[in-house]
């Protein structure tokens, strides 16, 4: 895909650097955060996008949008997804979970009208998640240093490349390579990424509350998201070492202000 191509290419340097750095492992209890000054500032700014911007259109979106709507919606990114569950079960030699993404795109791309509607969860076809980030998880790569990224939100070395090449496996990014869209609407993948982002920023408004109520909302959300990660790559059995600190163990230490940290 030529698109993807050129914007990947510059990214090379990065990815390979993340990659080695991503050799490192360390617990959500404990996590190495080397870019922290930078972490939170862009954790600041967008917080203020989020505030004056993104916030305001989610809560119209979820005003105006019926939740049926907003449903279909979410279905149809899911179904959407399921490609890169389905390359990433591979990657793991998970055959079983690679057999259930593929049977719920199946019934939901034919069924489901597009994926606008569940059907395989109605007929109790599990919902298996896989992504590339797992998948290098899943290996033995370390998650490396946690990010903060501009727009974007959480992430971290592993994450961020792993994001990345799962764009490859990503159907939407296909759709101007169809002449008549490429011709006429360019601009639709770009229309169905910003639906598909307020529709998640929607789904997360009841967390809104929660996450005000936090000391450190940097910290809760580091933690959150390092801790949801990790359950992921062990499918949610996780060792016992890697869910505390290991003072035997050679991990970078996170910053002293972290000790807000779960």
């Amino acid at each position: 895909m030529p698109t993807l191509t050129r914007l990947f290419a510059p990214l090379g340097g990065l990815m390979a650097m993340l990659v080695l750095a991503g050799c490192v492992h360390s617990p959500p209890s404990d996590p190495w955060d080397p870019l922290e000054p930078v972490n939170r500032f862009n954790y600041k700014v967008n917080d203020k996008a989020d505030t004056y911007i993104l916030r305001p259109v989610a809560k119209g979106y979820d005003t105006i949008v019926p939740d049926p709507v907003q449903a279909s919606v979410s279905n149809f990114f899911d179904n959407a997804s399921q490609p890169i569950t389905m390359a990433n079960s591979l990657l793991q030699l998970k055959w079983g979970k690679f057999n259930q993404s593929l049977g719920r795109f199946m019934i939901n791309t034919t069924a489901g009208v597009g994926g606008l509607f569940d059907v395989a969860t109605n007929l109790n076809v599990p919902h298996p998640d896989e992504d590339l980030g797992q998948t290098l998880g899943f290996w033995g790569l370390g998650a490396g240093p946690y990010l903060y990224l501009p727009l974007l939100g959480p992430s971290s070395g592993r994450e961020l490349v792993g994001s990345l090449g799962d764009q490859f496996a990503n159907p939407i990014n296909y759709i101007n390579e169809f002449d008549e869209i490429d011709d006429d609407y360019p601009w639709v993948p770009w229309v169905l990424r910003g639906v598909q982002g307020v529709n998640l920023r929607a789904s997360l408004l009841g967390f809104d509350q929660t996450l005000a109520q936090q000391f450190d909302p940097y910290a809760f959300v580091r933690s959150y998201y390092l801790e949801n990660r990790l359950k992921k790559v062990y499918d949610g059995d996780v060792p016992p070492e890697l869910t505390a600190p290991n003072d035997t163990a050679d991990f970078p230490t996170a910053n002293a202000t972290d000790d807000t940290a779960d």
